[in-house]
């Protein structure tokens, strides 16, 4: 006969892998009967019996069961607590905000198992979900599964070097919901500087702080740092100045359904058809609202990623150190201003960059009979700056800007790539390039939108007018 006891207060520790620990004791501390505790010393404290004299089981039953029911019943009130219970007797910690008042088995067991992160992608998350209904389907989506980025690698780096994505492309993943979420004790929605934490850099997110990055030489890493990392002081987005937290436009809900954002522009504004622009149906029709109203977006042409298998040559590049210290990476040239535009997956003229014109040199071979400065890839993508402001450029930095379209003339070329080793006539080219997200527009399409007749002519004098009428009203004064 085998007599199993278990103490439902007992204290645990939940394993550092987070595959949960059984609700039964090694050592009791919860307030039960004296008489409890003296078994579970005498029995070397594991609440397992092994009785094989049946007498012995007889007396051990009829003595003891009782004790064990008075002592469950007791401490399983204690567990279902707050943290002034059991669980603190061990655990030094302070419930906070919305959860303070959450007894600590509600988010922390289930299945009869206790678990140390019950917010974590690899058990669902199921303390957050319990409440949270639906919120586990994030860990399927994008933020946690990069997927874009693992296919760009795949057909790009991994050519190369078949671990790159791991060497270079791991630390933000999303596993968990404290990522995003505070401490584990300390959950509160997100704040726009939780969301930075990852998206950064390169990536959308910065740019609504106005933060853009700064060249990867030493020398220019100077000047407040956040998360890590210093950045240029460039304009803000102007919902940012208003006080708007990304959560505004980027619901729980809608991360978690898919969908990069719960709003859109249109759903809190309406143009005012007295704009010139907004006048233009071909404009309201064909063009996202920030294909306009985006003041600046950052631009990375030539994407370097050096392979050192020696890292002590590492030290003759003076450049900020990378993830993995088998790389260091680099740019050809970076910009601020106003972002090439293409065609989304919507079929509408959108901002669009590089992601990314990539290029890889092995240095231990490139000094051999390995090439420098290899292009595995050009690749630009249609996306949204998160660098709103009221107004727009004059018509001339669409129209008559071919360069914006990456139809750029070849005698307007400034950098000679071709000479250069680059591999691609211009960045601002469409040729041997290509938008995995969209399309580039076409140049027929260009010269269409350049030809300029009576209308044109008309809303080009109208906006100037409106831009010199109020310069002219101040000289008169």
């Amino acid at each position: 006969m085998r007599l199993t006891i278990r103490c439902t207060a007992a204290s645990y520790t939940a394993d550092s892998f987070n595959t949960g620990t059984a609700l039964s004791a090694s050592v009791c501390k919860s307030p039960c009967s004296p008489l409890f505790r003296l078994v579970s010393v005498i029995r070397k404290r594991v609440f397992l019996f092994n009785l094989d004299n049946m007498p012995a089981r007889m007396i051990f039953v009829l003595l003891f069961f009782p004790l064990v029911f008075s002592c469950s019943d007791a401490s399983a009130e204690k567990v279902r607590g707050n943290a002034a219970t059991p669980c603190a007797s061990c655990h030094k910690t302070e419930l906070r905000g919305s959860h303070a008042a959450v007894a600590c088995a509600s988010c922390h067991t289930t299945g009869g198992k206790i678990y140390g992160r019950p917010a974590d992608s690899q058990v669902s998350a199921f303390g957050c979900t319990v409440c949270h209904k639906g919120s586990e389907r994030i860990f399927s989506g994008v933020m946690a599964m990069r997927s874009s980025e693992k296919e760009f690698v795949k057909r790009s780096y991994a050519k190369l070097d078949s671990g790159f994505y791991d060497k270079n492309c791991s630390s933000c993943h999303l596993s968990s919901c404290s990522d995003c979420h505070g401490s584990g004790h300390e959950i509160r929605i997100p704040r726009t500087n939780d969301c930075q934490k990852c998206h950064k850099g390169y990536y959308t997110g910065w740019d609504y702080s106005g933060r853009a990055p700064r060249e990867a030489n030493m020398r220019y890493q100077r000047g407040v740092e956040v998360n890590g990392e210093t950045f240029l002081k460039m304009l803000p987005d102007v919902h940012f100045q208003k006080g708007m937290a990304c959560g505004a436009c980027h619901s729980m809900k809608s991360l978690a359904a898919g969908r990069k954002s719960s709003r859109r522009c249109l759903d809190c504004h309406r143009p005012d058809m007295r704009i010139t622009e907004h006048s233009i149906p071909e404009h309201m029709r064909n063009m996202e609202c920030y294909a306009c109203h985006s003041a600046w977006g950052a631009q990375e042409y030539g994407t370097f990623f050096l392979r050192f298998r020696d890292a002590g040559k590492k030290e003759n590049f003076d450049l900020k150190a990378e993830s993995s210290p088998e790389y260091l990476r680099s740019a050809y040239l970076k910009k601020q201003d106003a972002t090439p535009l293409g065609i989304n997956r919507e079929g509408k003229i959108s901002p669009i960059r590089p992601m990314f014109i990539a290029y890889y040199t092995d240095t231990m071979l490139s000094g051999k009979s390995g090439q420098e400065n290899l292009l595995l890839a050009a690749e630009w993508r249609a996306y949204f700056p998160h660098t709103i402001q009221r107004g727009s450029t004059a018509c001339e930095g669409c129209h008559d800007n071919p360069g914006r379209f990456l139809l750029e003339p070849e005698a307007a070329r400034i950098y000679q790539l071709e000479k250069d080793g680059m591999g691609l006539p211009s960045f601002w080219s469409q040729s041997g390039q290509k938008v995995v997200n969209g399309s580039f527009v076409p140049i027929s399409r260009h010269i269409r939108m350049n030809r300029k007749g009576a209308r044109y002519s008309r809303a080009h004098t109208e906006k100037w007018k409106k831009i010199i009428g109020p310069v002219e009203r101040l000289s008169s004064d």
